[in-house]
């Protein structure tokens, strides 16, 4: 009895420390992976306070590009809370940043988001009238408070599972610093902080929640200012002694909307006088514009970008001035990568979509009814609810031809490693990009629910290119054979081009003192809303 009872106490040892080998053993794809996302999405919604005040401090903080110091400075401590190793200042941008964890040998994922508001479009969130908190003031018109949030939800779900479960591997946050500048993430591309990084997810504020792969129709830009150097003199008593820096932005101006005529539609082309003289009584020895050239292919981006050159060097000579030109931001044509798009896809349809309150809608209603004139046929009406159905993966085939329209440097990256763009639910359907309307729900309830549920289908993706063996190969090959076949990643950036980390500066200086008054108090306040003293949705509606 005794030999006996030895014996099935020996066998119990065995089978318990079998038990604990097994448990601890290195999960792989197929080992019950829907329960893995499962315990993931639950991870997230323990979160959902933790993304909603990171959406609503960010907005808070609505700093433009190149000046995210206080954004920075916020996300970094919270990835440095949590093991993440920060490096500061990449690039030569002391904005500019990466978060990285690493949990031993394995592939290397990286996160990413842009982070930047936007000139003047300071809102109060949570009114659907536009009503300016600072008037002047940068605001989140493009909705970028929100990304970086659901990407640090998605990295710390993810950290916490590849530690429970032993999953090895690498996560690398990057922030999108001056986005609306496109001024960035060339430069990181150029610098080798992508070289070692094996799939890269990319999100986006959207209207739905949504993938999509190949070209996607965003347009590759070139950002450059041309400066004239003329000679000064007496408006009214010696102009002829004088040479007109202005006279020459005048005829660049004048000349460009001539040829506009004669080039492809798919090519977006404007610009703004960046300087234009002191006051009318000096001839003008100096001026400036600044043009944005956009188009489909890096060879007609390039094309454009020499044309503008050739007519501002006829512009001088018309005006015995010369002129100078600075890139002051590139970004590339975008294409997303096939196999991550379809398994990111599987994951927004496993996620859906949030669940909208009735306030929610309400809130939605009232902003598109009360900005009518802000609203255009081609987007859909001026009437759309809140998104309850998800559409289809967005392909080549389901897009149709692009004709052109807005960029994203995330394009640079695309085509540096394979990368998909990932789109939440975080505003209000059909408000018009880079336009008040677009910040009035950027720090309410629908901003946090479509973060934290583009968190899920992020993370889930993330989990899918740790475990899944096949993935990351699938998405390597379609970038080498595919994408890359016939076409190279070709930026105008020369080695002398360095980012233009000056901008914004002054209007911040004179701006920051006013906005630090509201900043949100998360210690203090349940919401920003909350804060400010704000009903949702406003009483009445």
């Amino acid at each position: 009895m005794i030999m006996k009872s030895a014996l099935l106490s020996k066998r119990k040892v065995i089978a318990a420390l079998v038990f604990a080998a097994m448990s601890q053993a290195p999960l792989s794809f197929g080992q019950d992976t829907d329960a893995l996302k499962d315990e993931l999405a639950a991870n997230i919604d323990g979160r959902a306070k933790l993304v909603q005040e990171m959406v609503d401090s960010i907005f808070s903080f609505a700093e433009p590009g190149f000046q995210e110091f206080e954004t920075s400075a916020y996300i970094t401590g919270i990835l440095a809370e949590n093991g993440f190793e920060i490096e500061m200042g990449i690039s030569g941008i002391p904005t500019a940043w990466t978060a990285t964890w690493s949990n031993g040998d394995g592939p290397t994922i990286a996160l990413g988001s842009d982070i930047d508001a936007l000139l003047g479009l300071s809102q109060l969130p949570g009114s659907p009238e536009i009503q300016p908190m600072i008037p002047g003031a940068p605001g989140h018109g493009e909705g970028h408070n929100s990304g970086m949030p659901a990407m640090v939800a998605a990295a710390l779900a993810v950290q916490d599972l590849m530690v429970e479960h032993d999953i090895p591997g690498k996560l690398m946050l990057w922030p999108g610093v001056a986005e609306e500048l496109l001024a960035t993430k060339a430069y990181f591309v150029r610098d080798g902080i992508f070289d070692d990084v094996d799939a890269n997810i990319f999100s986006h504020v959207g209207r739905d929640l949504n993938t999509s792969w190949g070209t996607t129709g965003g347009n590759g830009m070139v950002s450059v200012e041309y400066t004239f150097h003329g000679k000064t003199a007496h408006g009214a008593g010696a102009p002829w002694a004088g040479r007109s820096a202005l006279d020459a932005v005048e005829v660049m101006n004048y000349a460009w909307n001539m040829r506009r005529e004669h080039l492809p539609l798919t090519q977006r082309s404007h610009y703004i006088i960046s300087n234009g003289g002191g006051q009318p009584n000096i001839v003008p020895d100096l001026a400036s514009v600044w043009y944005y050239f956009r188009e489909q292919t890096f060879e007609s981006v390039r094309e454009l970008f020499e044309t503008g050159n050739t007519i501002s060097e006829a512009a001088a000579m018309a005006t015995e001035t010369t002129v100078e030109r600075r890139i002051l931001g590139y970004a590339a044509p975008q294409h997303g990568n096939k196999p991550m798009a379809e398994a990111a896809y599987e994951n927004i349809k496993k996620v859906g979509l949030p669940r909208w309150s009735e306030e929610d809608i309400q809130f939605a209603r009232a902003v598109q009814q009360r900005n009518t004139t802000s609203f255009v046929d081609y987007m859909g009406g001026a009437e759309s609810p809140l998104v309850t159905e998800l559409g289809e993966l967005s392909t080549p085939e389901t897009r149709g031809p692009a004709m052109g329209g807005g960029s994203d440097d995330i394009g640079d990256i695309m085509w540096t490693v394979p990368t998909i763009t990932i789109r939440y639910p975080s505003n209000v359907p059909n408000t018009t990009g880079h336009h008040v309307t677009s910040a009035m729900a950027m720090a309410t309830p629908i901003a946090h629910k479509g973060a934290v549920t583009g968190a899920k289908a992020v993370g889930m993706t993330v989990l899918d290119l740790l475990l899944d063996p096949t993935l990351i190969p699938s998405a390597k090959d379609y970038f080498e054979n595919v994408q890359l076949n016939g076409t190279s990643y070709a930026p105008v950036l020369s080695e002398s081009d360095m980012p233009a980390i000056d901008l914004n500066t002054e209007i911040m200086s004179q701006m920051r003192p006013q906005m630090r008054e509201y900043y949100y108090d998360p210690s203090r306040y349940d919401s920003y809303l909350e804060q400010l003293g704000i009903d949702y949705p406003p009483v009445g509606q």
